[in-house]
């Protein structure tokens, strides 16, 4: 049985991805998160999910960063994003940064159902004409390297470098994540190491590399 998880906070919108990932597959198993957090929590209780459909913007996922999270802690999941953003640009980064395919929230089921069944055929999906105008586009040897730096960093890493990056102090990141203190700094130490940075500063940095501004809205 297929094993998918559905990652976005709009309640309506991950019913739609439901019924069409239902409709395309038949006999499959559907779960849902609405917050990154949720999403990592789901993974780690069923690792051998094979398909996270992702939106770019919830609870706790900054831009690219959610999707950088999924492939540094999760590498043998496929993710197909789904989001308004839909700028060539943006989703020349999306891929880049490991995700399998990109599907715009206008689409309709049928190219959602088709997106779906490309990517657990080991393949990748995008829609036709963004497919031409994201070819057009040249790799961002910086954006390659970035993605491989924060695949190096664990899920608590991961968590540690998201609170440095809003200016929290060791105690307050150990407060906050319910840990001791000196496992804070064994984390930050690591963090500077594989991120190649000197400082919290330069930490933040990185993660802010990844925000994006919100997609416009219509209607």
């Amino acid at each position: 049985m297929t094993n998918l998880l559905i990652a976005d906070d709009h309640p309506l919108f991950r019913a739609a991805l439901r019924l069409a990932a239902s409709d395309n597959l038949g006999d499959c198993s559907v779960r849902e998160a609405a917050d990154l957090p949720g999403v990592l929590a789901a993974l780690a209780a069923e690792p051998d999910t094979d398909l996270v459909l992702l939106d770019l913007h919830m609870p706790g996922s900054r831009g690219l960063s959610g999707l950088a999270a999924l492939r540094g802690q999760h590498p043998g999941v496929a993710v197909l994003v789904v989001s308004a953003h839909d700028d060539p640009r943006i989703v020349r980064r999306v891929l880049d940064h490991g995700a399998a395919g990109f599907i715009p929230k206008s689409a309709s089921p049928a190219e959602i159902g088709a997106a779906i069944r490309s990517v657990l055929d080991c393949g990748s999906w995008l829609p036709p004409g963004l497919a031409e105008a994201v070819a057009t586009l040249p790799v961002d040897p910086a954006d390659t390297d970035l993605a491989s730096r924060l695949a190096r960093l664990t899920e608590q890493q991961s968590r540690v470098l998201a609170l440095l990056a809003e200016g929290l102090l060791n105690k307050q990141i150990a407060d906050r994540l319910g840990i001791q203190e000196r496992t804070v700094k064994a984390h930050v130490t690591a963090i500077f190491e594989k991120l190649k940075v000197r400082n919290r500063t330069q930490a933040g940095m990185v993660l802010r590399a990844l925000e994006l501004g919100e997609p416009a809205r219509t209607g």
